[in-house]
């Protein structure tokens, strides 16, 4: 990867910022990942208690400091309120890989906010990171992230059995990928 993770990255497309996320977000962030609906194809329980988005928020910038990855918070261009966030993480700089993944509050659902969150992220770490292979774990049932992803160019390239545990039980997950050959930054 050729950008050194030094300073924090702020993303800015037509609608939306990705910026840094604060623990003045935690409400914020609590109002999103305590929502069941949000949080059903996430692979995590809902959150119960605003300290669980503060300890959340720290892991996100351990994620940074370590350079395991990146999370972004989604704010619309004039409001400071994270509405979601978008993230590299498992970040592999030996074999130029990320995974990527993203949340939205369903507020905000329907409007190409997570689109083009993604499609931003996407160019940030094809572009300044270097990063050859992008790859996104999606569940099967989850059919609006894995047309999302499809738009933007991810290939599926199969099917994860039994790949996660959760609540009590295996699932399995399609392994989407995007290599830096595949991506299309006009589109």
């Amino acid at each position: 990867m050729t950008e050194p993770l030094d300073r924090f990255p702020v993303l800015e497309t037509n609608r939306i910022l990705l910026r840094r996320i604060e623990k003045s977000d935690a409400q914020d962030i609590f109002e999103y990942l305590s929502d069941k609906e949000v949080m059903k194809h996430y692979g995590t329980e809902p959150f119960q208690t605003v300290d669980e988005a503060i300890r959340a928020i720290s892991r996100y910038e351990s994620l940074f400091t370590e350079k395991r990855g990146i999370r972004w918070g989604i704010t619309l261009k004039g409001d400071n309120k994270v509405i979601g966030s978008c993230f590299f993480y498992d970040m592999d700089a030996e074999h130029y890989r990320t995974d990527i993944g993203f949340v939205l509050n369903k507020n905000y659902w329907g409007q190409g906010i997570a689109q083009e969150a993604v499609k931003a992220t996407l160019n940030y770490g094809l572009e300044y990171l270097n990063i050859n292979r992008i790859q996104a774990v999606i569940e099967p049932a989850n059919v609006a992230s894995q047309k999302l992803v499809e738009r933007l160019g991810f290939l599926r390239e199969g099917l994860l059995r039994s790949y996660e545990y959760f609540c009590g039980k295996f699932d399995d997950l399609y392994m989407y990928s995007l290599l830096k050959s595949d991506f299309n930054p006009e589109e």
